[in-house]
């Protein structure tokens, strides 16, 4: 697979002097041939780069398909959490990076150049 990719890439460099050479020789308004070997050798190099892929990708649709499941779980259970979070958390990036302590709560600071925080409305602020 990787011959077919270095052989496409020296064939569209090979192709390149050619069509330089052509096209000072031919009319205007004339494709040069050295254009359609260029052409030619894209075309190949791209093939070969979707051949090397396909293994890959692949792979990839199996992975995706195996955690699925999981994923949709996830979301399942935490998009409640995530999403009261964000009511409350303002704008994210208001804050440092969480710090989880050895009882494994998690804290999250919010940074000294922040705006004052407001509650939303009809709340109160626990401490």
């Amino acid at each position: 697979m990787r011959h077919v990719i270095a052989l496409s890439f020296a064939a569209a460099l090979a192709a390149a002097p050619l069509a330089a050479q052509e096209s000072e020789a031919e009319p205007p308004g004339e494709i040069a041939e050295g254009f359609s070997l260029m052409e030619e050798g894209a075309k190949l190099l791209m093939r070969g780069l979707a051949e090397e892929m396909e293994p890959a990708l692949e792979e990839l649709q199996d992975m995706a398909k195996e955690i699925e499941p999981a994923l949709r779980a996830f979301a399942a259970e935490m998009g409640p959490a995530l999403t009261e979070l964000m009511r409350v958390v303002d704008e994210i990036r208001y804050y440092e990076a969480p710090e989880v302590l050895p009882n494994g709560d998690i804290i999250l600071h919010r940074r000294d150049d922040a705006p004052p925080y407001v509650a939303p409305p009809g709340e109160e602020t626990e401490l």
